[in-house]
């Protein structure tokens, strides 16, 4: 049964400002994270790899690129249990204090000409950092607005998705501009830098921001409902295993296909002679045109429901694989342009879109930013290891041929469909109403049984 107490304290107001504080942190955050991936492309294999053959050395980048994916889940974890024990709100600001100072970091290291071997080892590091941040951000901005909503959940929860493409948006157009000004060379030996280097005042803004919105009223009600509430991240692991792994499974089609857009699709470009200015031109309306489409599909989930826009979305995703890499070889600027659109415009979004509403609706709120976080950061790897998993299949057939590549994404995409098949609709749950936390005795016991969503649908909150 939902909280009534929650409920009344849930107000319009604080919601929007929820939703404006999930969208800006988050454009700021996935701004720092995309300004890697584009550096990890286009620069970073000739600053801190120029040891290295051109084609492993642009394999060893996108690995460091990777490793920023990897440790999403483990920031998942520690950022979880925190949230879930001590409140959303203070994770939210600790994550954004990290990444930030990890990205201004990275505009200060050392080149391999300058320093050797620990260059590289610190770009590692400090990208690792950077993404055990990330991992915390997501699940804890997509709460907040989530739980402060009394209706259109995902569309609510969606500002924290669409905050990606905005934040890679801004990164592409910091980035494209930086090197129209200063040219390749001055670019690669340092204009690289400065992208990194203005994680500073960005955040300042997000800091200021965040800080003027109040904790979850759902996190609230839990804490007085099951104050001795256990550990978060094995209460998901114990009583809801089927469901993080099915969820894991749902995004993972989706995560692939944005590491073919947003970052191998760029390699890849350069590989084959396309211009840098015109594939990062595409991409950066490309991720203009994804945040309507986040919003939109989002919107269009509280109405339908997530299940058929999941499945609609892998179905293109399939489809879309087969067909971007021929448009890429075209090296026609508007052909290419149109051909991201699509793909990260329109087909992207309808599985990334209804995702945050979809996590948050898996899961109780005693442990609901764990496994929120934990699923859609592991799915996240997809993301990280698609680019240097397409490089390594491209480098070991030898061949010029990608199809390969595109068989590998209409494997995922038949995943994700049997995943969210298997989890049912979602959109009418209601957040408040406990079916997997830990309850005191007197309340009686929890179930134990890992049922999935769709057999217990109830009012939407």
């Amino acid at each position: 049964m939902a909280s009534a107490k929650s409920t009344q304290t849930k107000s319009t107001p604080m919601l929007k400002r929820a939703a404006a504080s999930a969208y800006l942190g988050s454009v700021i955050e996935y701004y720092d994270f995309f300004v890697y991936s584009v550096c990890a492309a286009l620069v970073f294999k000739d600053v801190f790899f120029s040891n290295l053959t051109p084609a492993i050395g642009t394999l060893a980048s996108l690995a460091t690129f990777a490793t920023g994916y990897l440790a999403r889940p483990l920031g998942g974890i520690i950022f979880g249990h925190f949230g879930d024990k001590l409140g959303r709100k203070r994770m939210l600001i600790v994550s954004m204090f990290t990444i930030g100072i990890a990205s201004t970091a990275i505009g200060l290291l050392p080149t391999y000409d300058q320093a050797g071997l620990i260059a590289p080892v610190l770009l590692i590091l400090i990208r690792v950092i950077q993404g055990v941040a990330i991992g915390g951000e997501w699940g804890g901005a997509m709460l907040m607005s989530a739980e402060h909503s009394t209706s259109n959940r995902g569309f609510w929860a969606s500002f924290t998705s669409a905050g990606a493409p905005t934040g890679q948006l801004v990164s592409a157009l910091v980035i494209a501009g930086t090197l129209a000004a200063m040219g390749p060379d001055a670019f690669i030996a340092w204009g690289w830098r400065l992208p990194f280097l203005a994680s500073v005042l960005l955040l300042v803004i997000g800091v200021i921001v965040r800080s003027a919105v109040d904790e979850s009223p759902e996190f609230l009600a839990a804490k007085k409902r099951t104050p001795k509430a256990g550990i978060p991240i094995l209460a998901t692991l114990r009583k809801q295993p089927l469901t993080l792994l099915l969820a894991v499974g749902v995004g993972l089609s989706a995560f692939m296909f944005q590491g073919l857009l947003t970052t191998y699709s760029i390699a890849y470009g350069v590989q084959i002679g396309i211009e840098r200015q015109t594939v990062l031109n595409a991409l950066s309306f490309s991720s203009f045109f994804a945040i309507f489409g986040i919003i939109g599909w989002s919107r269009l989930s509280d109405t339908i429901g997530r299940r058929p826009l999941v499945i609609a979305g892998a179905v293109f995703i399939a489809v879309w694989g087969f067909a971007l890499f021929p448009l890429l070889e075209t090296k026609n600027g508007i052909i290419i342009t149109i051909g991201m659109v699509v793909g990260q415009g329109i087909i992207h979004p309808m599985i990334y879109g209804p995702l945050a509403g979809l996590y948050s609706e898996l899961f109780d709120t005693e442990h609901r930013y764990t496994g929120a976080s934990l699923g859609y950061q592991i799915a996240g790897i997809g993301a990280g290891i698609s680019p240097v998993l397409f490089a390594a299949i491209m480098s070991s057939t030898g061949s010029p041929s990608t199809i390969p590549l595109s068989i590998v994404l209409l494997v995922v995409a038949a995943i994700s469909i049997l995943c969210i098949w298997r989890l049912g609709e979602t959109k009418s749950r209601t957040l408040s109403e406990q079916r997997f936390a830990e309850t005191p005795a007197a309340t009686g016991t929890a179930p134990t049984t890992d049922t999935p969503p769709a057999a217990m649908e109830g009012p939407t909150q």
